[in-house]
């Protein structure tokens, strides 16, 4: 699952008790967590300038310090708090814990700074504390071979995590029920899209703003064994299961 950074203070004690249950039958949920609107407060009280790039955060050294402080120190540990008392057992970590996740720059570094992508994934330490009963709760911070640190896209990171962990669906949890298409002055849900039908949406004015990375990163992670996408809004009651049991919530992203 990814859960995004905008919605992490919104999500209700059910739906941590809804992953405690998932748990409890079997199932092996992974968390990657975003992050944004926590950094962006930080940064503003510290006051150190951050801008952004087409959709991804400018990330100086001085940023870049802040950001790791942010997702890995207190994000990360609220939500495996919140997770242990509604009765899991989970446990935060970096990307950078083991080389958990492998990084190299961004291909327009240059113009935003120490943001990297994905370039490999422990998937021994994610099964190692799978195998242990633990939920991995996962922050988006990359490493290179070098030690040099990077601000990972929690969307692309949790894309990453999926389709090399061997996982068959990936769960991104947001503050919207999906992706919308305005007909007639309403906005529905559309119910499934398939990856190709997201660029002519993009294309056409359909899917806009802050949704264009989701899905996108959404459409990049359907490769290997992730068969499909769900986008869905973590607020609705029961969501995680509604999910899993195969009801027509959210919009479902498929080949």
């Amino acid at each position: 699952m990814k859960c995004g950074g905008s919605t992490l203070n919104e999500l209700p004690d059910s739906f941590f008790r809804d992953l405690v249950r998932l748990q409890e039958e079997g199932a092996q949920p992974v968390i990657v967590h975003g992050g944004g609107p926590a950094i962006s407060e930080m940064l503003n009280r510290l006051g150190i300038e951050s801008e952004f790039v087409n959709g991804l955060r400018k990330t100086s050294e001085a940023v870049l310090e802040v950001v790791e402080m942010v997702l890995a120190g207190k994000i990360n540990k609220d939500i495996v708090r919140r997770l242990e008392q509604a009765g899991a057992r989970a446990i935060g970590l970096s990307g950078t814990d083991g080389r958990l996740l492998l990084a190299e720059p961004a291909a327009n570094s240059a113009e935003i700074g120490f943001v990297g992508e994905v370039t490999g994934v422990n998937r021994e330490l994610v099964d190692g504390i799978l195998g242990l009963g633990y939920l991995p709760v996962i922050a988006p911070i990359g490493i290179d071979r070098n030690g040099q640190r990077y601000n990972i896209n929690a969307d692309t990171a949790a894309g990453a995590v999926a389709s090399r962990i061997g996982a068959e669906r990936l769960i991104v949890v947001t503050d919207v029920p999906g992706i919308l298409r305005e007909t007639d002055g309403r906005k529905t849900v559309l119910p499934s899209v398939t990856v190709a039908e997201i660029e002519e949406m993009i294309a056409s004015g359909v899917i806009y703003g802050g949704m264009i990375p989701k899905v996108r990163a959404a459409a990049q992670c359907i490769q290997g064994d992730v068969r499909e996408v769900v986008i869905v809004d973590g607020a609705e009651p029961g969501i995680l299961s509604r999910v899993l049991d195969g009801e027509p919530v959210g919009t479902r992203i498929r080949r």
